[in-house]
């Protein structure tokens, strides 16, 4: 391994960012506003630039969009340090190139803006003035010193740029999780490095996900109602517009065609039908154990309701949901088979494949077509919800889905099943002693198909494996996933966000301002969902993969949180050092399901994605919406580390508030080498890399003041 070197870390850390008066002419004007400058910065910034995920044309927005995507991951993982609001971002290129973008907004958790990127040429690379770049700019170009030019850079541009400059020339601070791959400059010289295959790949999805997000805004935009509709649950999984804002191509979807991604995209408020497979009882597989008393509704097709058999699952038991789920006026499938649901995308590719072929050939499946209700993709695109149906579908889907081809595997089954059976051997009912308002969303059934034969027995028939998820969500339930609760809306005479929404519209109720009540907000939330999965950890030894899009906050009538709930059944972490006490919980736990992990792996894994994607990724959001200081809320937080979180026993919080330096997720490195982060052991499937961690820095006392002011 290259050692890594570790970026400044104080020196990039600085919570807030005056607006120079005398930002520099080049960088346009000094529209941004510092990481603590709420809201009536955030309006003086707009009034000065308007924000580019407003401008009118929606490929203008989604083409900004990206470049800030790419931008913030370049600076997170390369430690470069983001100058002060108003100023301008340039990274050196080489070959006399340097790509520069105004600094909007400078967050300390992260949470970037930027302006439009140009890309400079020319001896000295210095920009001209104001009104020199104003002038070019409606040319597409900007004159400089003589022999130099300006011209705005597109996304995709940036995105090879980056690329090339980080192959040829490596970046400081990039270190790979054990085993994975090396730093940028050892990987542009290796053969596992970034390759001009991975650049022209980053390159062609950065354009895929630009062109889809371009659809998705003006597909809102022209809606009646541009805020989405549905069910509060359903709303927020469709409101993630413009995706993970630290990641290059949050949108790509290889392989998914226009008239498809009508039915199949969440952001376009898709419904589709289940593609329905007969299979030979044979080689049917399901997960063994008892039926929910929740879902007995599925059970009411097919066989004997009131049976001795009838709360059971295993193959009998899901065939009866399946059934069920297929609909009552639906034709029988032939004698001797069970009806098993796929995707439509994934029920078209698998019928090109010769294993499922042969199958087809030969009797052991049969192709039913589409056919039941309608389904609506959630935001992960291939798990599918219901009304009035206490299923939700977790179906394979072979999409190449931002980083990763979405196929379930057989042991992420088996763990969804396994988290299931341990809450309810008693561990749940501990958790909500403790926790009342927080649980899992449970996985606790699924179907798949064996293929026959082989000398190792059955072997799993990947692509057809599908997870019964709990739908515990009705439409007077206000549960929202956190990342389309915080996801910016691209329009604008709009909030910011749903939470930007949430919180103003508290604000009027009450009388107070809003950053204060922003700050009552996000102390509730860590009272509410977090301390609630540090008390799994700390008291169970089970890390969650809570990052944004897996964790779910119940809100009440007015808007303040008050539970939550965590989902995903891959996110699972069974610390070596509690495996005793899990195996005493439940005999043979983790052994199928490949849960159990090094207590530094749970630790690096948990200090990412509850500590910087969750966590510091809500700060971010707080703070470059215009709601509140940042620095108020990274202090609030590191008192309920240090307190509350601290007492659950958990490692986390003294990692959060002690370690200079965490290891975090590098999504555009992992892109770059074209890792798939659900392939091969837990350690090696992302690019890790050091990260300044903004709760080391003292909060000042007038921070301190500023969090009492919350009612904290």
């Amino acid at each position: 391994m290259v050692p890594a070197q570790q970026p400044p870390v104080a020196s990039s850390l600085t919570a807030t960012d005056a607006v120079a008066p005398e930002a520099r002419e080049a960088c346009a004007a000094p529209a941004a506003h510092a990481a603590g400058a709420g809201s009536a910065a955030r309006a003086a910034s707009t009034a000065l630039e308007a924000d580019p995920l407003h401008h009118p044309d929606p490929v203008v927005v989604a083409d900004a969009a990206a470049t800030e995507n790419l931008l913030r991951c370049w600076v997170r993982e390369t430690g470069t340090e983001v100058p002060s609001a108003g100023e301008c971002l340039e990274l050196p290129l080489g070959d006399g190139l340097l790509l520069r973008a105004l600094v909007r907004y400078r967050s300390a958790a992260g949470w970037h803006r930027f302006g439009r990127a140009e890309l400079v040429s020319g001896p000295g690379q210095t920009s001209g003035t104001g009104r020199e770049r104003a002038e070019g700019e409606r040319e597409g170009r900007t004159e400089t010193q003589a022999g130099e030019s300006a011209r705005a850079a597109d996304a995709v541009t940036v995105a090879a740029l980056l690329a090339r400059s980080a192959g040829v020339a490596g970046a400081a601070g990039v270190e790979e999780s054990p085993g994975a791959v090396a730093d940028w400059g050892a990987a542009a010289s290796g053969d596992d490095g970034v390759s001009p295959a991975h650049v022209a790949d980053l390159a062609g999805r950065v354009a895929d996900s630009v062109r889809r997000t371009a659809h998705f805004v003006a597909d809102r935009r022209a809606a009646a109602e541009p805020g989405p509709a549905g069910t509060p649950f359903l709303r927020s999984e469709q409101a993630l517009l413009l995706g993970h804002p630290l990641h290059p191509t949050p949108k790509s979807r290889e392989g998914l065609g226009d008239a498809e991604a009508a039915a199949c995209s969440p952001e376009l408020r898709g419904a589709l039908r289940l593609h329905w497979f007969a299979v030979d009882r044979e080689l049917v597989a399901a997960g063994e154990g008892v039926l929910p008393s929740w879902a007995s509704s599925g059970r009411r097709a097919g066989g004997d309701p009131d049976g001795p058999q009838a709360d059971r699952l295993g193959v009998a038991g899901t065939a009866r949901i399946m059934t069920a789920l297929r609909g009552e006026d639906a034709p029988p499938p032939p004698e001797g088979t069970v009806p098993v649901p796929l995707h439509p995308w994934q029920a078209r590719e698998l019928s090109h494949r010769e294993d499922v072929r042969t199958l087809l050939d030969t009797g052991g499946l049969h192709d039913l077509g589409q056919g039941g209700g309608l389904w609506s993709p959630t935001s992960s695109v291939r798990t599918v919800c219901r009304p009035g149906t206490p299923w939700m579908l977790k179906l394979s889907l072979g999409l190449r889905i931002t980083n990763s081809r979405r196929e379930n595997l057989r042991k992420e089954l088996l763990r969804g099943a396994e988290v299931h059976r341990l809450l309810e051997a008693g561990l749940g009912a501990e958790w909500r002693g403790a926790h009342p308002g927080f649980d899992i969303v449970r996985d606790p059934a699924w179907i798949g198909v064996d293929l026959p034969g082989g000398t190792g027995g059955p072997a799993a028939a990947s692509g057809f494996d599908t997870v019964l998820r709990q739908n515990p969500f009705g439409a007077s339930d206000r549960a929202h996933c956190l990342a389309g609760l915080v996801a910016e809306r691209p329009w604008p005479g709009a909030h910011a966000s749903h939470l930007a929404e949430v919180v103003h519209r508290l604000s009027a109720r009450t009388g107070r301002p809003v950053p204060t009540v922003a700050a009552e907000w996000f102390l509730r939330y860590l009272d509410a969902v977090v301390l609630p999965i540090l008390w799994l950890d700390g008291h169970a030894g089970i890390a969650l993969e809570a990052h944004q899009q897996n964790s779910l906050v119940l809100l009440d009538e007015d808007g303040w949180p008050v539970g939550g709930r965590y989902r995903d059944n891959q996110g699972y972490y069974f610390r070596d050092s509690a495996a005793a006490a899990l195996e005493a919980r439940l005999p043979g736990i983790g052994r199928a399901s490949d849960t159990f992990v090094p207590d530094a792996v749970a630790d690096e894994r948990f200090a990412y994605y509850l500590g910087i994607n969750h966590l510091l990724g809500l700060v971010g959001a707080f703070g470059a919406q215009g709601l509140t200081d940042e620095r108020v809320l990274l202090a609030g937080l590191r008192r309920f580390l240090a307190g509350q979180g601290a007492a659950t026993g958990s490692p986390l919080p003294a990692r959060l508030l002690e370690a200079p330096v965490l290891r975090c997720k590098a999504n555009l490195l992992t892109r770059l080498h074209g890792l798939d982060e659900l392939v091969g052991p837990v350690e090696t499937q992302s690019v890790y890399v050091p990260y300044p961690n903004p709760l080391v820095l003292a909060a000042p006392a007038s921070v301190l003041t500023a969090l009492a002011g919350a009612g904290a």
